[in-house]
């Protein structure tokens, strides 16, 4: 229940946009925002693409507290700017800062931005030879599910199943779970935090 005297919505979300409009301000992304009275907005839009690449429109809508009609307004012009770029993922528009990515980046943004996956790649970087039923379990999710999950990972040639469960191009997971690791959520902050020793150096 809000407090006497307060307005949680509206100062949350005022809060909300200002962090991210200053990460949108520092960002390669500024110069597309402009100065109009709406840039708070379209500012705060970019800085959390900028720090959430692979957001789908809804979480970006719902975490910044807007609009629908508004969040569609700014990102249209943010993408006619050149600023940012959309691809479909399956029945979600993901966007992500302009020319910054491949397309494996994309797709595995993409699935890491989903619990299961995410949490599925995790434990594979942690342990290469884990088997699936003991990523179901590790994940409170049925064996079906990891396997399904594994399936779609496969389709979007992000894991092989050829010999257990492996990920291609370990490295650029441990990369992109790393640099976004704020973003997506504790789990992942404490992977960061020793993802140095899953790095192998070969001189």
């Amino acid at each position: 229940m809000a407090e006497p005297g307060r307005e949680p919505v509206d100062g949350d979300k005022r809060t909300t946009l200002r962090r991210f409009a200053a990460l949108g301000a520092a960002s390669p992304l500024a110069a597309f925002v402009g100065s109009s009275s709406d840039s708070d907005a379209r500012s705060a839009i970019a800085g959390y693409v900028s720090s959430t690449p692979g957001a789908h429109f809804s979480k970006i809508r719902d975490d910044l507290s807007l609009g629908t009609g508004e969040t569609q307004h700014h990102l249209r012009r943010l993408v006619d700017a050149g600023a940012i770029e959309s691809h479909m993922d399956g029945e979600y528009r993901r966007y992500f800062p302009a020319e910054k990515f491949s397309e494996f980046e994309r797709r595995a943004l993409g699935y890491l931005r989903r619990e299961t996956p995410r949490g599925m790649v995790i434990a594979l970087l942690a342990n290469p030879t884990t088997t699936g039923s003991t990523i179901a379990e590790r994940l409170g999710v049925s064996s079906a599910t990891v396997s399904n999950t594994a399936a779609d990972l496969e389709e979007a040639g992000l894991l092989s199943r050829e010999d257990g469960y492996a990920l291609e191009r370990p490295e650029t997971f441990i990369s992109l779970l790393v640099r976004y690791a704020d973003s997506f959520g504790d789990r992942t902050a404490e992977f960061a935090d020793r993802a140095d020793e899953l790095i192998r150096y070969d001189p």
